[in-house]
């Protein structure tokens, strides 16, 4: 499917608009609410500070997350979890800057409309849990010569 740049700055506004007025989502699993907030959008267009995901990659992942919104509402179960302690960014005194936190990385995996994708949720130490990432699975890696479908590439602060 090709897009202008008119096309794909219309959807990706689009996107913005809609996924701002989601707000927060009840996960029964975490018995608690997940923000939808400004890290989670930048992570579906960013890989890193910086670094652009491909335009495929940015349509995909704008247009999955209504399901990531159905996923978690509807989790009971947990199908990954990893913690870690890494720099974030943290405002401090008005001023940005780095500081080492303890990072959780909670991950949820659903079937919905015969796509198989995987939600993950990141809690920094001292601030809410929120939406961090959408991941279909259907992206094929080649490994070893051979195309093989993947979920992730297993860094859930990149996926």
């Amino acid at each position: 499917m090709q897009l202008t740049e008119e096309q794909f700055a219309a959807l990706r506004q689009k996107a913005e608009e809609d996924y701002k007025q989601i707000g927060t989502v009840l996960c029964p699993f975490l018995h608690d609410d997940v923000h939808f907030n400004s890290e989670g959008f930048e992570h579906l267009l960013f890989k890193a500070f910086g670094v652009t995901r491909s335009r495929e990659e940015q349509y995909m992942r704008l247009k999955l997350v209504p399901l990531a919104v159905r996923v978690l509402k509807q989790s009971h179960t947990m199908q990954e979890y990893s913690e870690e302690r890494r720099f974030e960014r943290v405002r401090s005194n008005g001023v940005w800057q780095k500081a080492l936190k303890l990072v959780k990385y909670y991950g949820f995996v659903a079937i919905i409309n015969n796509a198989l994708i995987k939600v993950i949720v990141k809690e920094v130490e001292g601030r809410n849990k929120h939406f961090y990432s959408i991941i279909p699975r259907w992206r094929e890696d080649i490994i070893k010569g051979n195309k093989k479908r993947v979920l992730h590439r297993g860094n859930p602060e990149e996926d």
